[in-house]
């Protein structure tokens, strides 16, 4: 009978907050992430990883809390047309404070459409090494991770090769491509 007792009356001081009890929240580390797009605050997003599965992640520039670990982590540009990221290793530690920072190197592409003197509803394929990573329509400027690129223009069934397109940080590059 008396193992009992005791559990109940330990059972009353925890619930009663006079022992202390270790919060789940208090068994993490702390993590907040920069994101710098040409070297300016930019808008982004953290995902730590353990074998290939995101077991944390959000938003940064906040505060994120972390369970302690080894991880791989992803840091992501939002808004740039072929999803960049950077990737970094990082070990958390209970109750410890990381700073994790990245900085993309960005241009702006736009390619403009023409027919018969006039601007037209067209779009353009973006691929790097073969492999394509989006489309823009006529006029539309994207932001893009600085490198080279191949651009294919279309207007209805026309196409022109506009060939490889280098794009330094910070650069905006404007294309014309012009139809019959």
């Amino acid at each position: 009978m008396r193992p009992r007792f005791i559990a109940l009356v330990l059972g009353q001081f925890l619930l009663c907050g006079l022992l202390p009890v270790a919060n789940a929240q208090e068994a993490r580390g702390r993590v907040t992430c920069e994101i710098k797009e040409n070297g300016e605050s930019a808008s982004g997003t953290v995902s730590f990883q353990q074998g290939g599965k995101e077991l944390a992640g959000g938003a940064c520039g906040k505060e994120l809390s972390v369970p302690p670990g080894a991880y791989t982590v992803l840091l992501r540009l939002d808004g740039a047309l072929d999803g960049p990221s950077q990737q970094q290793s990082l070990t958390v530690v209970l109750n410890g404070k990381h700073a994790l920072k990245a900085d993309f190197a960005t241009g702006t592409l736009e390619i403009r459409i023409a027919s018969q003197g006039r601007r037209a509803a067209g779009m353009a394929i973006i691929k790097q090494g073969g492999l394509q990573i989006g489309t823009l329509g006529s006029g539309v400027a994207a932001h893009l991770s600085a490198g080279t690129y191949q651009v294919v223009a279309r207007y209805r069934s026309q196409e022109k090769n506009l060939g490889d397109i280098k794009i330094a940080s910070g650069q905006r590059v404007t294309l014309d491509a012009v139809f019959e």
